[in-house]
């Protein structure tokens, strides 16, 4: 087993767009030959686009492109411009009459980091898609975590600065990658040290701490959101369970998660020929997702509004 940039799994590609000035953006990743999908909805406070169509029982059988977004419920418009986008490029799902792409998508609320007045649109979705075309996804405070922040139970000005990250395996020819954006309302570990999470004089706190003291769960603008790609040979319900298997790397890395506050949403998208066990397949895929936080998190270096993981280690290793 060995970790391999995401960008090595064959058959996908990955676009970031943000924008800077309003801290805000989105991700999209977009199956070249369509993908079996999966999903898996967790948290209490979601925003989704088209997931029902993904449940086993329902007839469509490969989508074209997962959208990850900013922008709370407002970012789910950002879909429409992939729509657009890979109708003009005559890739879709064939209806007879014209062809309709299927672009799932889920938002995470980042209204709170900059401005709440500008948000992923048509056309930025766009853009996004033309970008996977140059493959230019990046980890950090870019694509849909250009406003993600963790840790806000003593609001966002007591939260720190994440971002969006990605982790990828290859094993005896399966390949399987995570890209998670981390707006968690919870604090992230990373086996039981605490990375991210609220602040207190240069101090993290432990969010499920606060809760179990009585602080309540006052702000509302949360969750992560992410999608996991192979090139595994997959049914559509082996990847709803995948989906949801793979919640168990936010679990891991994130205390409390799919809290009442949170919108928590994964995908899972394959396509190829590798066949695999289940239980082997989930396991790596909740593996995955678990590093994709850890890289969300320290893949932000600086920000000019909050602090950042390399703030708070750097600051605590000169101490």
């Amino acid at each position: 087993m060995r970790e391999i940039p995401i960008k090595e799994i064959e058959g996908f590609r990955l676009g970031n767009i943000e924008d800077n000035e309003n801290g805000t953006g989105c991700t999209v990743i977009f199956a070249e030959n369509g993908a079996v999908p999966g999903v898996d909805v967790r948290g209490g406070a979601p925003g989704t686009r088209e997931t029902d169509l993904i449940k086993s029982e329902e007839m469509m059988p490969e989508i074209n492109a997962v959208v990850l977004a900013g922008g709370s419920a407002f970012g789910l418009e950002a879909a429409s411009g992939v729509m657009e986008f890979l109708e003009k490029s005559n890739i879709g799902y064939d209806t007879g009459f014209s062809k309709v792409p299927i672009v799932p998508s889920a938002v995470l609320f980042d209204l709170a980091y900059k401005s709440a007045k500008v948000r992923p649109d048509k056309k930025m979705g766009y853009e996004a898609m033309a970008r996977t075309m140059e493959d230019n996804y990046k980890d950090g405070s870019y694509g849909a975590g250009r406003g993600a922040t963790v840790g806000k139970i003593m609001g966002i000005n007591a939260s720190m600065k994440s971002g969006i990250g990605s982790y990828a395996l290859e094993i005896n020819g399966l390949k399987i990658g995570a890209v998670v954006a981390v707006n968690a309302f919870g604090s992230i570990y990373e086996e039981s040290s605490l990375i991210a999470g609220p602040l207190m004089d240069g101090h993290i706190l432990s969010t499920e701490d606060l809760l179990i003291q009585g602080m309540e769960a006052g702000f509302k603008g949360n969750t992560t959101i992410g999608c996991v790609i192979s090139n595994a040979k997959v049914t559509k319900s082996g990847a709803n369970k995948m989906a949801s298997m793979g919640h168990d790397g936010f679990a891991r890395a994130i205390k409390p998660i799919h809290t009442m506050v949170d919108g928590d949403t994964l995908f899972f998208m394959a396509k190829g020929d590798q066949e695999i066990d289940l239980n082997i397949l989930g396991t790596l895929t909740a593996i995955v997702v678990e590093k994709a936080v850890h890289a969300a998190i320290k893949s932000v270096v600086e920000d000019e509004l909050l602090k950042t993981y390399h703030d708070v280690f750097t600051a605590k290793n000169k101490g």
